[in-house]
């Protein structure tokens, strides 16, 4: 990745209005205790800040110039500057590249050092809050949503971390990934701290942890839900996957576990881990947290939570399906674990609503069920369909793509899934990004074997409309894929595409 990143965030809204000045001198001396430093030009400026965009430099920033695949971070460093960067952060071949003079703090691997220097620059704001990581193939947003619903409807200040964006006491603040780059990511810490934040929820992808996003924290719970197919367009293969989560659950990243024995990869995790850890299980495993007494509708579910030393209260989500009262538990358990009360916890996400793209209703007046879900994985349309097939006697009609320059050995997986499970599958573009989506579709049918009618509609607003078309009442239809994303990337532009409206918009023309 080029360190000169071009996705836009709202600088003022990601960092802390009050910064603590360092002399760069201090901030090199510092990093000189563990690694190999030089500093070049003239040291005697203070910095405020710490970025990796030339475009998102503020003044007193240090600008760090990492080497990426196309460019050096380096050759933006004179925008930087321009824009009130008062030094850079490189490696020397970077060094090199800078404009003459430029004062710089040059070391061997910037971007080792990069998340504790950050930490440092904004001054550790992490060790101010509890901070809780969730990771997994699913379930990681409605884990950390659910999390801090619960706490801030049980009075905890709470933040959020995670795809579909950052929340800071119930404020959106926009981000660019679902894991920031460190400086963003501390940055949004030290901004947590100056709104009196007492616990934030993380989303942590293997992504993540591979780049050091979250270098320069330890979480006080780490908690594992699942593994599944995802990611081997980045990773080699399942198990290196598998490692690049693992590597959470060490003493330089987190003080405790929380892990899902009912899935083998979290037993696997259980054994090899070398921090204390609890479990938790849906289904009778013995766990330090179990859900019973589960009553599942098509609106949601009840539960009871049982913990340790005999604790017992009750439990809602208003999401339906098995995996979902499964990701309220951790929600609950990891709150729980870092010391806040169960028992409001839970009653926090009782009361609270769903998750943006997550299995999510939308009502336009029809006579049947539909859902936007964002399960983009063979694991995931999986437990979609299978949630939604108990809830009705009628059809269920999937509308399923796969996205372009992602895994391609998932899509005819994704196909024979959907075509099993569901009554109608209708095969459509998701975000082709730069691949053929003729190419992709033809991937995902080819898998799709049936016995559910298999057609093929390029056009995804039309084949939403197609679905509806096809909907009587009783039936449950599924748009998958996309979830909360409100556009539509092909050929490297982004077109304004949200499955919810367009759905709402065919019932609408449907029913006119």
């Amino acid at each position: 990745m080029v360190s000169d990143s071009r996705t836009p965030t709202a600088a003022g809204l990601t960092r802390p209005s009050r910064p603590t000045p360092h002399d760069l001198l201090d901030l090199a001396g510092w990093l000189g205790a563990r690694t190999g430093v030089d500093l070049v030009g003239d040291a005697a400026v203070v910095v405020t800040g710490i970025t990796l965009s030339s475009q998102r430099a503020e003044p007193g920033d240090l600008y760090a110039a990492l080497p990426g695949a196309r460019a050096h971070g380096a050759e933006f460093a004179a925008a930087a500057l321009g824009a009130g960067a008062v030094a850079v952060l490189t490696d020397p071949d970077g060094a090199t590249r800078l404009p003459p003079g430029t004062p710089a703090v040059v070391v061997p691997s910037p971007r080792a050092v990069l998340g504790p220097l950050a930490a440092r620059v904004y001054g550790d704001p992490a060790t101010s809050m509890r901070m809780m990581a969730v990771t997994g193939t699913q379930g990681k947003t409605t884990t950390t949503r659910l999390a801090e619903s619960g706490l801030e409807k049980a009075g905890v200040p709470a933040a959020v971390i995670g795809t579909v964006g950052t929340r800071i006491r119930g404020e959106d603040v926009k981000t660019a990934l679902t894991t920031p780059e460190a400086p963003d990511l501390h940055g949004l810490f030290a901004l947590m701290r100056e709104r009196e934040v007492a616990a934030c929820a993380m989303e942590v992808s293997s992504h993540a942890l591979v780049m050091g996003r979250v270098d320069g924290v330890v979480f006080d719970v780490a908690a594992f839900l699942n593994l599944g197919r995802d990611h081997l367009d980045f990773h080699a293969d399942i198990d290196d996957y598998f490692a690049a989560k693992a590597s959470l659950f060490t003493p330089e990243r987190a003080r405790l576990g929380l892990v899902n024995v009912d899935d083998a990869w979290g037993r696997r995790l259980l054994e090899q881990a070398t921090i204390p850890m609890r479990t938790f299980s849906l289904t009778g495993r013995e766990a330090d947290w179990q859900a019973v007494d589960v009553d599942a509708t098509a609106t949601g579910s009840t539960f009871t939570v049982v913990g340790p030393d005999g604790l017992a209260v009750d439990g809602a989500v208003a999401l339906p399906g098995s995996f979902n009262v499964a990701n309220a538990l951790a929600a609950v358990a990891a709150s729980a674990e870092v010391g806040f009360e169960p028992s409001r916890v839970a009653a926090g996400i009782g009361a609270g609503g769903g998750v943006p793209g997550r299995l999510e209703r939308v009502d336009a007046g029809q006579d049947f069920a539909l859902f936007v879900d964002y399960a983009h994985k063979p694991d995931a349309v999986e437990a979609a369909i299978g949630t939604l097939r108990p809830l009705t006697g009628g059809r269920v009609i999937v509308v399923l793509g796969a996205g372009g320059d992602r895994d391609p050995g998932k899509r005819p997986m994704m196909g024979e899934i959907a075509a099993r499970l569901a009554d109608v599958l209708i095969v459509t573009d998701d975000n082709p990004r730069t691949e053929d989506p003729a190419a992709i579709r033809a991937a995902v049918v080819a898998g799709a074997r049936g016995p559910g009618e298999v057609v093929e509609v390029g056009e995804r607003r039309e084949a939403v409309r197609e679905a509806v078309r096809r909907a009587r009442p009783g039936d449950i239809v599924l748009v998958a894929g996309k979830g909360h994303e409100t556009g539509q990337e092909v050929h490297g532009t982004v077109h304004p595409f949200d499955d919810r409206e367009v759905a709402a918009a065919a019932v609408r023309e449907v029913l006119r």
